[in-house]
């Protein structure tokens, strides 16, 4: 099958070259910013410096990229696009909450849980009680990028962010007067993808809103899924120095859990409503930036866990959750070369839970948990370029959170630009993420004196650019230990939450683009990760992705090739079962004018069998054609 998929590619790739190519109205692709060196990220300082100066290793997925995709949610898209990130998936569409959910990402091994901190323009999104990020709501058409830290973000970002940060920058209208976008899909098993967004410009005024819907039957009997989501955002520039942001994010989901193929379930379904608000007043002078930020995320949730050999359950489980917060911070450039940054940030985090009777049955509607907690920290990061050529970067955060007392978080690292195009970044950073409610307070394995998770990462990265800018990479190699780790260790008295797990990961990166012309652009990524532990779909030994661009007049040609190696699923009679496999995609498009573009998607194309979600088989091929209009 690998021999097939590969010499498949390669005919893709060779039969394009005898034609002559024109770009359409002679504009050319926009240039990929996923290892350039001179872009400008966010992530890393929380202010807009150059990425080559920052020692974290960060990638970048731009506009260009996102808009060239038919998934609806930004994961997919970074587990093709960013080396060492897995993220695992179970249906055509739609991740789902509760059992038989996917969507974990993993960074380098390290996720699963709250483990890999998700924000919205820098402020967090995840669900209060039980921690863990709610993958459908992430829409990749709300995303003007991506910047994913790949290693530790705890310093500026605190607990969650043991094992990275992925930092969704949303859109803003870039032109005045009023531009927008539409898009209908529809494909293999009844799956249906509709959206439209538009943005409005004028004089300080800038609004951007758009809505989405998914739906599918899915490949599984038991499996469909639906999704709508909005959002809007606003902005206004006061002067020069000083502008304000409010946004709104909401979404309605339901998805069934069709269960495993050894244990299917019954009626085991998940609805959720979901809502943020957020809002910023930012400013920005030549010798100081910086920003207020509040957010505030809730959810409400109805749940049941379905049946297989015995009876229905006479209960819905039932849960409200919240997590908001305020962030200051400023920036102060107080000399040549020199930038130092001050931050104090309060979050609060919780909900409740209970079982509500279904008609006809009575339980105990009694709440299982019902709680808050407070997190308090200051932070300060300084950074001083030196000889324009060497970075240095160090800073650390205190945190306090109620039930455990301080956390110290500290960090260093040096950049060295040793050429034109040429840079050396090394990094020592620590990680950790607090216990969530449903491991301090919920079921029967709980344990309030839970303290924090903890993890050291050291990277040393290498990143070229040559051939004017042309071909660029990025090489990466890191160390990641973590202790104090949390895990259900079953005793007399019957399974406890104990902090008592270890784990050491190493591994090494790799990305590259090349532009060979204004029309035809490759790029690829390769990942390899060795680790002493053994997490059901947490991240495969090797992973490669390699990926194409190509307009001929008024057709683009976009196949991918992903191979996966290695990944853990479980252990049977003493054997571990490992899921190894390769997928052909490619996306097929026609633009016959500038507001118009018909196209075709095709995924797993050599109908290849496997899962990254042990017992929920992927699907095979997957159609789907749609149309984009542009206004």
């Amino acid at each position: 099958m690998m021999k097939r998929v590969f010499c498949g590619l390669c005919g893709l790739l060779l039969s394009s070259f005898p034609f002559q190519s024109y770009a359409l109205d002679d504009e050319p692709l926009s240039v990929d910013s996923l290892i350039r060196l001179k872009e400008v990220v966010i992530s890393a300082t929380k202010t807009e410096v150059s990425k080559h100066q920052i020692p974290l290793t960060i990638s970048v997925i731009n506009r260009a990229t996102l808009n060239e995709t038919t998934e609806t949610g930004v994961l997919s898209v970074l587990s093709e696009e960013v080396p060492g990130v897995f993220v695992t998936e179970r249906s055509v569409t739609g991740y789902g909450i509760s059992n038989g959910s996917a969507g974990s990402v993993s960074i380098h091994g390290v996720g699963g849980g709250n483990k890999i901190l998700m924000l919205f323009d820098g402020q967090p999104m995840w669900a209060g009680i039980f921690g863990h990020n709610v993958p459908d709501v992430y829409v990749a058409s709300d995303a003007e990028r991506v910047e994913v830290v790949r290693g530790p973000g705890s310093l500026l970002y605190g607990s969650n962010a043991m094992g990275g940060v992925v930092n969704v920058i949303t859109r803003k209208a870039k032109e005045d007067g009023v531009h927008g976008r539409a898009r209908v899909m529809y494909g293999s098993y009844n799956t249906q993808k509709y959206s439209a967004n538009a943005g409005y410009k004028k004089n300080k005024l800038n609004l951007y809103a758009s809505v989405n819907h998914d739906r599918s039957d899915g490949h599984r009997d038991n499996s469909d899924f639906y999704i709508t989501n909005g959002y809007i955002r606003a902005g206004y520039d006061f002067s020069e120095n000083w502008n304000a942001n409010a946004s709104a994010i909401i979404a309605d989901f339901k998805v069934t859990n069709p269960g495993t193929i050894e244990t299917p379930a019954i009626e085991n379904w998940s609805e959720a409503f979901r809502t943020t608000y957020s809002l910023s007043l930012n400013n920005q002078y030549e010798s100081m930036s910086g920003a207020l930020q509040m957010f505030y995320n809730q959810g409400s949730h109805k749940i049941d866990d379905g049946w297989q050999n015995n009876a229905p359950r006479d209960y819905w489980f039932r849960s409200r959750d919240f997590n908001r917060g305020i962030a200051l911070f400023e920036s102060f450039r107080l000399f040549e070369g020199n930038q130092v940054t001050l931050g104090v940030d309060f979050k609060q985090w919780g909900g409740y839970a209970w079982n509500i009777s279904k008609p006809g049955k009575t339980v105990d509607e009694s709440r299982s948990v019902d709680k808050t907690v407070n997190e308090v920290a200051g932070y300060v990061v300084a950074q001083q370029n030196l000889f324009d050529r060497l970075t240095i970067n160090a800073g650390v955060r205190l945190e306090n959170n109620e039930g455990y007392g301080n956390e110290w978080v500290p960090q260093a690292g040096i950049s060295y630009q040793a050429l034109e195009g040429t840079t050396f970044k090394f990094s020592a950073s620590k990680g950790f993420r607090s216990p969530n409610l449903r491991e301090l307070y919920m079921f029967k394995a709980a344990n309030p004196d839970l303290e924090p998770e903890r993890m050291w990462n050291y990277d040393l990265s290498y990143l070229q650019s040559l051939l004017n800018d042309q071909l660029n990479f990025e090489l990466t190699g890191y160390i990641a230990k973590g202790d104090n780790m949390i895990a259900t260790i079953q005793g007399e008295n019957g399974p406890q939450n104990m902090n008592t797990g270890k784990f050491t990961n190493k591994g090494i990166d790799f990305a590259a683009n090349y532009h060979l012309s204004p029309l035809l652009k490759l790029r690829a990524n390769y990942s390899f990760i060795d680790t002493d532990t053994r997490i059901s779909g947490l991240a495969p030994k090797h992973k490669v992705f390699v990926g194409m661009d190509w307009k001929i007049k008024k057709v683009q040609i976009a196949p991918n090739f992903q191979y996966v190696n290695g990944l853990y699923m479980e252990t049977v009679n003493e054997k571990d079962q490992m899921e190894s496999y390769a997928l052909l995609n490619c996306k097929v498009s026609y633009k016959p004018n500038a507001w118009l573009t018909l196209f075709v998607n095709g995924e797993n194309l050599t109908d290849t069998s496997y899962q990254t979600y042990n017992g929920y088989p992927m699907p095979g091929i997957v159609v789907l054609g749609g149309v984009d209009f542009q206004f």
